[in-house]
C-alpha cells in the first residue's frame, strides 16, 4: 500500500497548515481530499488516505486544527479539548484551508473531499464553497444537519449515514434531504457513528464500512468524468 508523507500547504490568506499527502503508484485517476474526524490527522486519517493512495488516487489531509494549536492529535475520549478548538475556526478558515488541499490535489483533474464525522460535515461545506470541487462524499456528519440550513452543495454528494448513530436523527437526516434533495442517501442499519474508523472497535463495522467505500468509489468514477 502507498505510503505517505506530511507536507505543508498555504492557504489564500497566508496561514500555514500541514497536509499528510499520499500519492498513487501510476498516473492518478483523481484526487480526494479526507476531512478528519474531531480528533485531527492521526493514523486513522493517515491510514484512510493511504488506502486512497493504493486505489489510485491523490489523496491530501488537511490539519484544520493547525489555526488554533499546530500538529494536534487528540485521544478518542478527548471530546472537551475538540470541541475548544471546533469552537476557534470560523466558515472562511475552514474553507481557505481546504481550497488549499484542494489545490494541493494538482495534477489531478478532478477532485472530491470525504470527510468522517467532523470531516463529513465539512465536506458538505467544501461541496458548497469551495471551488474544483466534483463531488463530495458526507459520512455522518453531525453538523451537517446545521449547514443544511444556510446552504446547498452545488455538486454531487453522496452520504452514509449508520441507523444506531445517536447523534444523528432520522429527522436530522430528513432536513438534510429537504436541502439537497439530489443527493444519494444510505442509511446501515446495524452501523452506528463513525463506524468506518476500524480504530474504535466499540462502533466500527467492517460490512457497513466495505460497502460505503465500495459504493464511494463508484460515485468517484461517475463524478470524475
Amino acid at each position: 500500500m502507498a505510503q505517505g508523507s506530511m507536507i505543508s500547504l498555504t492557504a489564500a490568506d497566508g496561514h500555514t497548515l500541514g497536509a499528510y499527502k499520499a500519492l498513487p503508484s501510476g498516473t492518478p485517476k483523481g484526487g480526494i481530499v479526507i476531512l478528519q474526524e474531531i480528533f485531527g490527522v492521526n493514523t486513522h486519517v493517515q491510514h484512510v488516505c493511504d488506502e486512497y493512495a493504493a486505489d489510485g488516487y491523490v489523496a491530501v489531509a488537511p490539519a484544520l486544527f493547525d489555526r488554533v494549536e499546530k500538529n494536534l492529535i487528540l485521544g478518542y475520549t478527548d471530546f472537551t479539548h475538540a470541541r475548544e478548538v471546533v469552537a476557534q475556526l470560523t466558515e472562511a478558515m475552514l474553507v481557505a484551508d481546504m481550497q488549499a488541499a484542494i489545490n494541493a490535489c494538482a495534477p489531478a483533474r478532478f477532485v472530491v473531499p470525504i470527510g468522517y464525522c467532523y470531516g463529513g460535515a465539512m465536506a458538505y461545506l467544501a461541496g458548497c464553497k469551495c471551488t474544483g470541487v466534483a463531488g463530495a462524499v458526507d459520512y455522518y456528519g453531525t453538523r451537517t444537519i446545521a449547514f443544511s440550513e444556510t446552504m446547498s452543495p452545488t455538486v454531487p454528494v453522496m452520504y452514509h449515514f449508520g441507523a444506531k448513530d445517536q447523534s444523528i436523527s432520522m429527522a436530522g437526516i430528513t432536513k438534510i434531504k429537504t436541502a439537497h434533495p439530489s443527493g444519494t442517501f444510505y442509511i446501515y442499519d446495524d452501523a452506528d457513528h463513525g463506524f468506518s474508523c476500524d480504530e474504535r472497535p466499540q462502533f466500527f463495522n467492517a460490512g457497513a464500512t466495505k460497502l460505503a467505500k465500495e459504493r464511494t468509489l463508484k460515485f468517484l468514477v461517475d463524478v470524475m468524468q
